[in-house]
This record gives structure tokens, C-alpha cells and sequence, in this order.
């Protein structure tokens, strides 16, 4: 959901016309057409441009071609926002003004899909793979202008991060809650082992892991909804909430003991599911690097391009 939720329908609402947006984002939001994003190349993750997908213009439609890799709902959506080189001098150069990005229908001839297996965590939602050999898509379905690819896919990712940091945060919670009701039942030398102080050193530092990464994330979204400037915001907290995610989920199969390894406690799954999001929407080693820039004048926040929904006003309601 966060993928359909955070990456496809944010860009659909902020960069589409309104055509688009009554033909896409409206069966998205009703929950009727499904949606993701597809970005990431079996040879292209974080370097973006070094993806090989490319269009070529042909008449008043484009002719696209390119294969997307580890894409949640991959084989399951029904719209899929797919980036690709629409110059090719530009990607000689790797200039990222010379990427596009359209909006693909699944029906479209030429598309097809399929699913990856063997992952370690997050096994119930679909991570898959499309590929495009020669599909015909209209000027129409260009989101944006041509030229305007990256600056969409960063827009996305930054609204991924914010809803990854979330789920981190609820990994933090759901690891120390169970801690805590584990802590409470077991006993060791007859009494309860939250009694142990190392026990507790465990809860406390997920206690404050949770309150810190829940903190970076409501203060990511009061920015969104005043329509500040908030990618080093999100980029911070999907940063911090997904590591501590992993020492907190960590520990909290250390606290079960002989228990945390096995499935009959959900903290192992934990692990494994949080894995992944120190991964995906920027590695930890890259939001490590972007921070560093920021906080450097190496980099600079660029103000936000978001159409604010009618309820919103100064005051973030």
C-alpha cells in the first residue's frame, strides 16, 4: 500500500493534467486500478542515471523499451509509472534532463511481467519485474514535460521515504511491545527476566529509539502539510527509523532468546522485514551521504513542488 499510496499517486496528483489524473488517480484512490513505480534497472538502483530503458519518439506516440527489477506490486499493478531516456545525447553524458517519465498500462501490447522469489523478508507483498519491448504509448501519457523524469522520481522517492520511515517506526514499536509483554511472562530464576537489568537496557533503548524515529516522521509530515521544503526532513527520518528498526528488531530476538530464532514469536520476522527498508527509497550508506552534504552546504534543499489538497491551510490542518 505504500508503494500504490506514496509513490504512483502523489506524482499522478502533483505532475498529471487533469485528464490524466480523472483517468488514472481517480480509480487508484476509489482502490479500483492498482499502481507502482518503477525506477530501479537490474544495473541501476541508486545511480539513476544509469538505467538503459529508453523511448524514441515515433509520430504522436512514444515507443518504449526497458526492463524495471525489484519492484514491489511488480507483477500484481495495473499502472506502472516507468522512467526512462527520452535524449539520447543527454545519457551519453548521463545529463539527467534527458529522462521522462510515463504512465503504462499493464493491457498495453508488449508488457509483461513476472514475479522474483526466495526473498528474505516482506513475503506477503508481490516484488516482481516488467519488461517493455516496444510498447506503443501516446504523447498523453507522458506525467510531466519531457525532460521533467528525475525531478518526478526524486519527488516520489521523497514521499517513499516518509512512508518507509513510518513502517520502520511501527517495527521499533511492534519489536518493543513484544519485548516488553515477553519480558513480563518469562521467568528465570524465579522471577520475571524484566526484572534483569540488561533486560531493561534492551526495552529502554527501543523506547527510545521508537520516540526519536516517531518524532523525525511527524516532523517530515507537518512539513509536507504546509507545503515546506522536506526531503532532508524524510531522507532523516527514513535514515534513522530503518536502522533502529534493525537493532531494535535485533534485539528484541536476543530478549526471546531460543524463541526469537524460531516463528513461533514474530520478532523474527521482524528482522527479516526490516532489512529491506534500510535498502529500498536510498540506501542507509546514501541518505548517510546526503545528510553529510546537507549539513556541509554541499548540498541545498530545493523548495517543494506539491499541489496542497483544498482542506490544507498554513496551519497544517
Amino acid at each position: 500500500m505504500s508503494v500504490h499510496v506514496g509513490l504512483d499517486n502523489p506524482c499522478v496528483y502533483s505532475w498529471g493534467t487533469e485528464e490524466q489524473k480523472q483517468k488514472y488517480l481517480v480509480p487508484q484512490a476509489k482502490g479500483e486500478k492498482l499502481a507502482t513505480f518503477g525506477l530501479t534497472e537490474p544495473n541501476a538502483g541508486s545511480d539513476v542515471v544509469g538505467m538503459k530503458s529508453y523511448a524514441r519518439r515515433d509520430g504522436d506516440d512514444w515507443i518504449l523499451n526497458g526492463e524495471k527489477m525489484w519492484i514491489s506490486l511488480g507483477d500484481v499493478a495495473d499502472h506502472f509509472l516507468f522512467f526512462c531516456w527520452t535524449d539520447a545525447e543527454k545519457q551519453k553524458v548521463r545529463d539527467h534532463s534527458g529522462i521522462s517519465c510515463f504512465i503504462v498500462e499493464r493491457t498495453m501490447p508488449g508488457f509483461s511481467s513476472g514475479t522474483l522469489h526466495g526473498k528474505l523478508g516482506i513475503r506477503a507483498g508481490n516484488t516482481g519485474y516488467f519488461s517493455l519491448q516496444d510498447v506503443r504509448v501516446p504523447q498523453a501519457n507522458m506525467l510531466g514535460q519531457e525532460g521533467e523524469g528525475f525531478k518526478i522520481a526524486m519527488f516520489s522517492l521523497e514521499n517513499g521515504r516518509y512512508t518507509v520511515a513510518s513502517g520502520a517506526t511501527g517495527v521499533i514499536r511492534a519489536s518493543r511491545d513484544a519485548s516488553v509483554a515477553y519480558a513480563n511472562t518469562r521467568e528465570v530464576q524465579g522471577q520475571p527476566i524484566a526484572n534483569f537489568q540488561l533486560v531493561k537496557q534492551k526495552i529502554a533503548t527501543m523506547e527510545a529509539d521508537y520516540e526519536m524515529s516517531h518524532l523525525l516522521w511527524l516532523k517530515c509530515g507537518y512539513l509536507k502539510n504546509i507545503g515546506a521544503p522536506s526531503a532532508k526532513a524524510a531522507s532523516m527520518a527514513k535514515w534513522q527509523a530503518t536502522t533502529r528498526s534493525e537493532h531494535a528488531a535485533s534485539m528484541a530476538i536476543e530478549l526471546h532468546g531460543a524463541n526469537g530464532y524460531t516463528n513461533d514469536y514474530p520478532v523474527e520476522r521482524y528482522l527479516r522485514n526490516c532489512k529491506a527498508a534500510v535498502i529500498y527509497e536510498g540506501t542507509r550508506d546514501i541518505h548517510t551521504l546526503m545528510q553529510a552534504d546537507w549539513a556541509l552546504g554541499l548540498k541545498k534543499e530545493k523548495a517543494a513542488r506539491v499541489v496542497l489538497p483544498p482542506y490544507a491551510n498554513a496551519a497544517g490542518a
